[in-house]
């Protein structure tokens, strides 16, 4: 398959560099201010090469890239809130020449879920999005052969920032702004970690499973949530007392109406399913007639989403 990659972060790089290897190549790929292409596919290593010392990848404008030649844009620009873009232009412009559509962002599934859905009803492309929920966990795959409808509730860990300072201050007995600044220095917290901290992150994940799950088109605006900035070491000693410790935990129920979205610090067993450690994510699914799974692994990572990613593109092959 022919790949057009928007955005070269993390998520975009690494996609251009496993895409060979799964028999895929990259025909465009822009960032914020450039993008090059080329139907016989570009030169992978001199292009991010370019990025690294000039940074740009190339003399095109961005905006060109959904016009060029590939059969699946992979959009892993940055997510934003509210109108999604670029993300939503980017995939509406894909869609509207029949063009598939992998997502790595998660603004368009989860702020303008009903509007994508609209798209590829009018498109001869699919757009699949497994990356947007768990980095490299199969959790959209799994509720995809379940079947939506026979999973009634999900909850997990699903921001691996979090989940790494809530360990750190568990185990160490450390305040949040000193784990913070020691997430930052490790880079596994980002200079901004508003989204991850305040729950955020957590929260567009678990509206994306909520759309899937229902198909109602929900929200950022439909989730309560509530972030870890608050917690202390000794409300962290208090619940070790107890056997228990705290982590940021997202829920998702299904019910007759809308699905019910909340996000915030819970007390879970020390030994219990939710307590994973460092920046692993884990999700449980509830489930009519397969009882409770848990699905576990990173749950971020520029080669572990790229995977996911991949894992799409191969679907769509």
């Amino acid at each position: 398959m022919r790949l057009a990659v928007a955005g070269c972060g993390a998520v975009g790089r690494a996609v251009c560099e496993l895409a060979g290897a799964y028999g895929h190549r990259v025909t465009a790929l822009s960032d914020s201010t450039s993008a090059v292409a080329s139907p016989n596919g570009i030169d992978v290593e001199t292009v991010l090469g370019r990025k690294t010392e000039e940074g740009t990848v190339g003399d095109d404008d961005p905006a060109s890239l959904p016009e060029a030649d590939y059969d699946v844009l992979v959009e892993a620009t940055p997510t934003t809130l509210g109108d999604a873009d670029p993300g939503f232009t980017h995939v509406e412009r894909a869609l509207a020449r029949d063009a598939h559509v992998v997502l790595a962002n998660k603004g368009p599934v989860a702020e303008r879920y009903e509007e994508l859905r609209a798209a590829e009803r009018e498109s001869e492309g699919e757009v699949l999005f497994e990356a947007t929920v768990g980095g490299a966990i199969p959790v959209l795959s799994t509720v995809a052969d379940l079947g939506p409808e026979n999973v009634t509730a999900a909850r997990g860990v699903l921001n691996g920032t979090a989940n790494f300072i809530l360990s750190r201050m568990a185990a160490e007995g450390l305040g949040y702004e000193h784990v913070l600044s020691e997430a930052q220095d490790l880079g596994v917290a980002e200079t901004d970690p508003t989204f991850d901290v305040d729950g955020t992150d957590a929260a567009l994940k678990c509206v994306i499973l909520a759309n899937v799950l229902s198909e109602e088109g929900a929200t950022l605006a439909d989730a309560d949530v509530v972030g870890i900035t608050e917690i202390t070491p000794n409300a962290l000693s208090l619940a070790a007392e107890d056997g228990r410790t705290i982590r940021l935990v997202g829920e998702v129920v299904v019910g007759d109406g809308n699905p019910s979205v909340r996000v915030g610090p819970r007390l879970v067993p020390t030994n219990g399913t939710l307590a994973v450690s460092g920046t692993k994510n884990i999700v449980q699914l509830q489930t009519d007639h397969a009882g409770e799974l848990n699905l576990s692994g990173r749950g971020a990572g520029g080669r572990e989403t790229a995977s996911a990613v991949l894992a799409d593109v191969g679907r769509l092959s």
